[in-house]
């Protein structure tokens, strides 16, 4: 297999003198003093030479790109600040300029995946809370840029990441886990509660994460149930090759997690892109560009640390040690029985095809000793996946709950004491 990361970068550089040459061409074809530019034949040739270029290109990092928000109807600057930092995870902060009169606004740390994309993947999901939250988020390092001597990194060091992190911002904030850090995070609050931690937070928001993978299986959960960790050691674990910082670190190259992710829905990506070449053919320049923008953002990758993958894959997937109550966090034991304060909302999507439905609703019901009143749960109707943290649905439908949500346990910690909202049982809503 190291043989196959080899081969990648080499094809990769090997099409560098295409890709400049198909780059030079499109821009030829487009340029206005090109008699041809504005022809069929001309966008043509412009839209396939932008096609070649983008599919053999690689994608960098790409940047949340938030310059403003809104706070009460005025457009304040949002200014991105590191506040926190380690070898494999950096913690940024999304300060907003405001007056000194300004009204405190909660605390919501959101917890991104480490799954191969880069946490800009949730780039809707901040824009959504900026203007009435403060916001964090972990940008996970790309394994292939983390040189060797900066030491292993796998999932216990993952929950102790979130612990830190959480512990630097105090009990009075509010956790988001998207999709795999359902799982560490539900780990590591049942950590800190078990040791009283004072800061244990006010609540964790689930989005589609595999709590319970033995709930409403998907094809991601079936092929690790069929095929075992064993399997995945041997054909999916690879030594980066010497044109990166993190040369001869094993890891999970995103390039295959990409590969496998588009493998699920391959006629539907064909589709998007033949969709893009009429579009610039036929000049419909903003259609385009929702294709270069999506695009830009899903073919970036980053690779993940074989130990963090190889322990999340046996944990999660094959042996499901958190709903059996046999996870261990180094050697103390994961007791979700210990979570007595700390609120938990779980959201699914009703077409999420990664995580099945009732996989994250799964929390609420392994948890039995907090109370009823701090739980809540919401299935959202007509979404996929990515619909559970993006999109028109999320923003008018699951974003405003949440943080309904995080406001009854904001307002209970404010007063010390219970609000006549708490008190009220937990609804478990299905919305159209």
């Amino acid at each position: 297999m190291d043989l196959a990361y080899f081969l990648y970068e080499t094809g990769h550089m090997m099409m560098a003198p295409a890709r400049a040459a198909s780059d030079a061409t499109k821009v030829l074809f487009r340029n206005p003093g090109n008699p041809l530019a504005n022809t069929a034949y001309g966008r043509t040739v412009a839209a396939g030479c932008e096609l070649f270029e983008r599919t053999t290109r690689r994608y960098g990092k790409p940047a949340f790109g938030l310059d403003t928000t809104q706070i009460e109807g005025q457009t304040v600057a949002v200014h991105e600040r590191i506040v926190w930092s380690r070898p494999f995870c950096q913690l940024i902060h999304f300060d907003r300029v405001r007056g000194p009169d300004a009204k405190p606004q909660p605390k919501i740390l959101l917890v991104a995946p480490m799954s191969g994309h880069y946490a800009t993947l949730l780039r809707g999901t901040v824009e959504a809370f900026l203007p009435t939250h403060e916001v964090y988020i972990t940008d996970w390092a790309d394994a292939r840029m983390v040189p060797l001597v900066d030491g292993r990194f796998d999932l216990d060091d993952y929950i102790d990441y979130v612990i830190e992190m959480t512990r630097l911002l105090g009990p009075d904030v509010h956790l988001m886990a998207v999709c795999q850090p359902s799982v560490p995070v539900l780990a590591a609050i049942a950590r800190m509660e078990a040791e009283n931690d004072p800061r244990t937070p006010l609540s964790m928001t689930l989005m589609g994460g595999p709590i319970d993978t033995r709930r409403s299986p998907t094809a991601v959960n079936k092929v690790a149930m069929e095929r075992g960790t064993e399997w995945f050691e041997r054909h999916c674990i690879v030594r980066v090759p010497p044109t990166a910082p993190g040369f001869w670190r094993q890891v999970y190259p995103g390039f295959l997690q990409l590969s496998g992710f588009m493998a699920m829905n391959l006629d539907r990506h064909i589709n998007a892109h033949w969709d893009m070449f009429k579009h610039l053919v036929q000049g419909d320049g903003d259609s385009a560009e929702k294709h270069r923008d999506f695009y830009d953002e899903y073919l970036a990758v980053q690779d993940l640390t074989a130990e963090f993958y190889l322990q999340t894959v046996a944990a999660v997937f094959v042996d499901h040690d958190l709903p059996r109550g046999t996870m261990m966090h180094r050697d103390k034991p994961v007791d979700l029985g210990a979570i007595r304060h700390c609120a938990i909302m779980a959201v699914e999507g009703e077409k999420d095809d990664i995580s099945g439905v009732g996989q994250t609703l799964a929390a609420l019901d392994l948890t039995p000793n907090l109370p009823d009143e701090k739980k809540l749960y919401h299935l959202q109707t007509e979404v996929g996946h990515y619909g559970v943290f993006n999109g028109s649905r999320f923003r008018k439908s699951i974003a405003p709950r949440i943080a309904a949500f995080m406001q009854v346990q904001q307002d209970e910690f404010a007063a010390g004491r219970p609000t006549k909202a708490a008190r009220k049982p937990a609804l478990r809503k299905v919305v159209g």
